[in-house]
């Protein structure tokens, strides 16, 4: 069920808890919208094109492939979490494994925004700005999201074993 409650009472009278899959599926589609916004993001926000055009040839195509899969996994991430959304939270191994992935992967780019990315060097206009707060708040988003949704399935598949 697409709306469903996220705290139920179980048969033996013990509350348990279920991630709703509205959450997963709203986070999908943020997740696929930066693969999308990518491309504007690194062109018009960062200049990237002509910092890259300061590289030598093999960097430049080490940056772009980068660049890409940085868009593929946020746009591929979004997808499986659409296509899949119960079975992100089955607590399967796989489930717990994807999950543990996608956390770590969304953690990692939170934590290197904020402890090595110069924002400074972006554009002072509120557009940006807004845009920058938007898009950090995204990506805070998606790491708790997906811990919440590792921490759930580990639990549950431990329990199991």
């Amino acid at each position: 069920m697409f709306f469903n409650c996220c705290i139920v009472l179980d048969l033996e009278g013990m509350f348990t808890y279920e991630i709703p899959n509205w959450l997963i599926i709203v986070g999908a589609i943020g997740q696929m919208f930066t693969a999308v916004v990518y491309p504007y993001v690194r062109h018009v926000v960062f200049d990237w094109y002509n910092d890259i055009k300061k590289l030598k040839p093999l960097n430049q195509e080490i940056a772009k492939t980068y660049g890409r899969y940085i868009q593929g996994l946020n746009f591929s991430f979004g997808l499986i979490s659409i296509l899949f959304t119960n079975d992100l939270k089955d607590q399967s191994g796989l489930a717990v494994a994807l999950t543990g992935l996608i956390a770590a992967y969304w953690t990692g780019k939170v934590i290197t925004q904020f402890s090595y990315y110069p924002m400074y060097e972006i554009p002072n206009k509120p557009i940006i700005k807004i845009g920058e707060l938007l898009m950090n708040t995204l990506f805070i988003t998606f790491s708790l999201l997906f811990i919440w949704l590792f921490i759930y399935n580990i639990t549950g598949y431990l329990a199991t074993e």
